[in-house]
């Protein structure tokens, strides 16, 4: 899952949170601070979403019935992980699954 950073801050006298400034490109440029881009996943968490960045990310197809089938927490399989990658095991990830209590079948 992507991981997305943010800052803001407050020191002990301030009355608010605090930003910093930006300087933004010329108003062509498309997401000129990134920010689209770092929370759209925040915005939009349905299987399409995660399967469009996983491809970018990735640069390979990923399966959505396998996106859905994990997202929905339905218990892993042999066939949902090969579907997933097909150079990794169930076996090979059941100490990570395991970690962050994630059902298997």
């Amino acid at each position: 899952m992507p991981r997305v950073t943010a800052c803001m801050w407050r020191e002990a006298r301030d009355d608010g949170w605090r930003t910093g400034t930006i300087d933004f490109p010329d108003e062509t440029t498309k997401d000129p601070d990134g920010s689209g881009y770092l929370f759209q996943l925040l915005v939009d968490r349905s299987p399409e979403a995660f399967q469009q960045w996983a491809e970018d990310y990735y640069e390979a197809s990923v399966d959505l019935e396998a996106v859905r089938h994990v997202l929905s927490g339905r218990p892993l399989t042999e066939e949902m992980v090969s579907a997933l990658n097909s150079d990794i095991t169930l076996a090979d990830l059941a100490e990570d699954i395991a970690e962050i209590g994630y059902p298997m079948s």
